[in-house]
């Protein structure tokens, strides 16, 4: 990403929470790197350096700041300016992905050979796919130090480290403080049955209106809320637990709880909480963009802080898309909980509300269509259904964010029972495609006024590339989604 200097440091200045995490100011004196949002004194113009990733600042010898700990930065949102295949594949990595398999691996599930994708990395971000992963490994373990009583051990390995040695090794050399000297500083509270993190992001935020989306659509034993308290059922890999957020008072950020079971997939889970809440929006540029039309001027005034509520499991948030297919949401909720009874997974938790982990697409792949349709629907669905299923489970459509949208769209529509709706909905908050457009919605012709599908696209045309923002804003008058 090429840096305009002199914009840089006007940020800098004003402090621009636009700007927070979109690029991080190193300054030469101190040989530390800060987010633009750092309460610090500006340091003088010609003491800083700007980088477009914390991997670049630290590739050139600075470390963290630890008053605005760039751990906490929001990323970029999906439409900002780099290469999609190169953004698509550090999305993946942030989850993970190099922790257990090589770049090669990576690539190859992309479709691009190795040299390719580095190649793609490099020219868009300035460091190799190897320095981003190290980097992010190394500053979760630096907000799980300052922020939890985890075992150092397990601090290494929940941050995606192989070797406890590497990662001592690494961090005092990156960082000049050893871990041990870190979290004597921080002053954390003892550790119990779960470790408490912050997520930030740049405000505002519409928590209310996006948990309650989430809730509103999810399944009954699931998902449910506790207060402001967004509580979650977590199933990844092997690993069962569950997830409380809620926003922090006076802070841009949320306050996570996370189940310690879940530590050894922490790092995909909080990639996939950032992805449920849309932590890496830029509402403000968003809304500046969007704000020139009339249409939507209204809702924007009401709402600057609204999210496009993303999906914890791709399959899970398909299979909720296909049940609310020609119902309402009521009723597709209703049947989105039998479906979660009868292919989740029994969980105990510390809330009464959660019960279950969310349906498996595995399960589902293997049952009936007797047994699918007497969950509440007819045949042909139950078919759908299955089908959808089994075109996950065997990998022929995949629906993790990073995943090509047009590719994966024309692969559900190939599906039986799929059609456009159902794609770009799943495209608009699975695979968090920025400009997704369910163009053929009721919600959206009635508030657009039009009847057909090419009257809702041209009508749209102008909010690129932030269509699905807008969607959802129509949708506020409607009851839709």
């Amino acid at each position: 990403m090429t840096l305009d200097m002199d914009s840089c440091y006007r940020s800098l200045r004003a402090r621009d929470t636009r700007f927070d995490g979109v690029f991080f100011v190193a300054v030469t004196s101190t040989r530390i790197y800060c987010r633009p949002i750092c309460p610090t004194r500006p340091p003088r113009r010609d003491n800083c350096r700007f980088f477009g990733n914390a991997a670049a600042a630290e590739r050139e010898g600075f470390r963290p700041c630890l008053r605005c700990r760039p751990e906490l930065a929001p990323g970029r949102a999906p439409m900002d300016a780099v290469g999609r295949v190169a953004a698509a594949a550090v999305a993946r990595i942030e989850a993970g992905a190099l922790n257990d398999a090589g770049i090669e691996v990576l690539a190859a599930e992309m479709g691009l050979s190795g040299r390719q994708l580095r190649r793609s990395i490099e020219r868009e971000y300035g460091v190799a796919p190897v320095e981003l992963a190290q980097t992010r490994r190394l500053l979760l373990a630096k907000q799980l130090l300052t922020e939890t009583q985890i075992k150092i051990a397990d601090v290494a390995f929940a941050s995606g480290f192989s070797s406890l040695r590497r990662f001592n090794h690494l961090f005092l050399s990156r960082y000049r403080l050893s871990p041990t000297a870190l979290r004597r500083s921080s002053g954390t509270a003892a550790a119990g049955d779960a470790v408490t993190l912050r997520l930030a992001y740049r405000p505002p935020l519409d928590w209310n209106a996006l948990a309650g989306f989430l809730v509103g659509r999810g399944a009954v034993g699931v998902e449910a809320m506790d207060g402001e308290r967004y509580l979650r059922a977590v199933r990844i890999g092997n690993c069962t637990g569950w997830i409380a957020a809620a926003p922090i008072a006076g802070e841009a950020a949320l306050r996570v709880e996370v189940a310690s079971t879940l530590l050894p997939v922490l790092t995909p889970l909080l990639a996939r909480l950032r992805r449920l809440f849309d932590l890496d929006a830029n509402p403000l540029a968003i809304a500046e963009h969007l704000s020139c039309d009339p249409r939507l001027s209204a809702s924007l005034s009401r709402r600057p802080g609204l999210r496009v509520p993303g999906a914890f499991d791709g399959f899970e948030l398909a299979l909720r898309a296909v049940l609310g297919q020609q119902i309402s949401v009521k009723a597709a909720t209703t049947v989105f909980g039998r479906f979660a009874r009868a292919y989740g997974e029994p969980l105990q938790t510390p809330f009464a509300a959660l019960t279950h982990t969310g349906p498996r697409a595995g399960l589902i792949a293997e049952a009936s269509l007797e047994e699918i349709a007497a969950l509440g629907m007819p045949r042909t669905r139950a078919a759908t259904v299955r089908g959808l299923a089994r075109a996950v489970t065997s990998g022929t459509v995949r629906l993790e964010p990073g995943s090509n949208p047009e590719q994966t769209v024309a692969a559900l529509k190939e599906l039986p029972g799929i059609g456009d709706w159902t794609a770009q909905y799943v495209a608009m908050r699975a695979l968090r495609d920025p400009d997704a457009f369910p163009a053929s919605d009721l919600g959206i012709y009635r508030s657009l006024g039009v009847s057909k599908p090419r009257d809702a696209l041209a009508a749209a045309e102008s909010w690129r590339p932030w269509r699905a923002y807008a969607a959802l804003h129509l949708w506020l008058g409607y009851g839709g989604g």
